[in-house]
């Protein structure tokens, strides 16, 4: 087959999986091209199987704010047209969806291109949930020829809010072979002493992944336990984060790494991975940390209660509960023979559920059916 990937080419979960998903379906001998304004954060090397093609904007005094959703769509006809795509995925409802519909319009007569979206959470939880956005998420939802949810809660969620049910779960996944514990003496010891524990955080810093709780439970366990904190990423509530390490005196303990390109080199060197986070619609911070055998402590909500095992692999702790959270962590850091069990059960269960082996023949096969639904045979790979 011949795929259209457009994503948010950001640290976020969406472009990460749909990263992940256009590397994997090119081992398959699938031809990949990604369609979006930079290159996606985890494809670093393109191949005669894998192409991507620039979204540039136009800039004139007239535009406030740049049209990147029209430029989307008129790149993503122009790639339809000139490499004969047999299908176009795109990943986030707002504007991906819109945009690819607007694109498959504009097709010359007679040209179908069959259109699925992948939901992958606030763009259904916050964004589509806003009154000024949710006729046009409905729509674009409802023009799809497939829609997918990363978990069984986003399809429920969006069943709910926009009555709109035929939608396809097929969970986020991970290669156990790209992402597993590997140690890394050097960089262990560039964050911490031999006997300190690593505590990981990974997220894009916004009000909704609550990273400011991160530095609230590590303060309430700093004195209990030697230990430091990594927290990777960035975004608006970083500044804040710092702020509350100097307040509680922890700042040459808590260790702003920003964007990290190579995550599991610090998964390798993690002892614990915290996500106090108010919604995840699927988790993929924590199936990643559990890939490397790091147990986690997590919020009860969301996609979570389904990746992660409460007592087997981590725990669940209430959303916002720092004192819970930081009980649960001590457990699991004051006791090496615990850790390390919970560690390996970890792996297991991702991988069990959630290896790219499993998974990508799933998005194979939902291709299929909806090329087969729009009556276009699909080019011979």
């Amino acid at each position: 087959m011949i795929i259209g990937i457009t994503c948010y080419p950001t640290y976020g979960g969406s472009g990460i999986v749909a990263s992940e998903l256009g590397k994997e379906l090119a081992q398959r001998g699938h031809t990949v091209h990604f369609i979006a304004s930079a290159l996606p954060t985890r494809v670093t090397q393109l191949s005669d199987r894998m192409f991507f093609h620039e979204v540039e904007m136009m800039e004139y005094p007239l535009f406030e704010h740049l049209p990147y959703d029209l430029a989307l769509a008129t790149k993503q006809a122009e790639v339809a047209e000139e490499f004969g795509l047999d299908l176009l995925h795109v990943h986030y409802a707002i504007p991906h969806s819109i945009s690819a519909f607007l694109a498959r319009e504009m097709l010359r007569p007679g040209r179908y291109l069959p259109v699925i979206t992948t939901l992958h959470g606030t763009d259904i939880t916050l964004v589509g949930r806003d009154r000024s956005y949710l006729k046009i998420t409905r729509f674009g939802i409802d023009q799809s020829d497939g829609v997918t949810a990363v978990s069984n809660y986003l399809r429920t969620a969006t069943c709910e809010s926009f009555g709109l049910c035929d939608i396809r779960v097929i969970p986020n996944f991970i290669n156990g072979e790209d992402y597993r514990r590997r140690p890394n003496p050097e960089l262990r010891a560039r964050y911490a002493g031999p006997d300190e524990r690593i505590i990981v955080h990974v997220s894009n810093f916004r009000p909704l992944k609550r990273t400011k709780d991160c530095v609230e439970i590590f303060a309430r366990l700093a004195s209990r336990i030697p230990s430091r904190l990594i927290m990777i990423g960035d975004g608006p509530d970083r500044a804040q984060a710092e702020w509350l390490a100097r307040k509680h005196h922890l700042a040459d303990r808590v260790h702003f790494a920003g964007k990290q390109p190579h995550i599991t080199d610090f998964f390798s060197i993690a002892d614990l991975l915290l996500l106090p986070s108010e919604m995840e619609a699927f988790g993929l911070a924590a199936l990643e940390a559990m890939a490397c055998e790091v147990p986690v402590v997590v919020s009860r909500t969301g996609g979570l209660l389904d990746v992660v095992e409460d007592g087997q692999t981590g725990f669940l702790v209430d959303i916002g509960d720092v004192d819970g959270m930081a009980e649960a962590a001590v457990d699991i850091l004051a006791d090496d023979t615990r850790r390390q069990r919970l560690g390996k059960r970890a792996r297991e269960v991702a991988l069990d559920r959630y290896a790219h082996d499993k998974i990508i023949p799933a998005y194979e096969g939902f291709y299929r059916e909806i090329l087969e639904k729009a009556g276009v045979a699909a080019s011979k790979t």
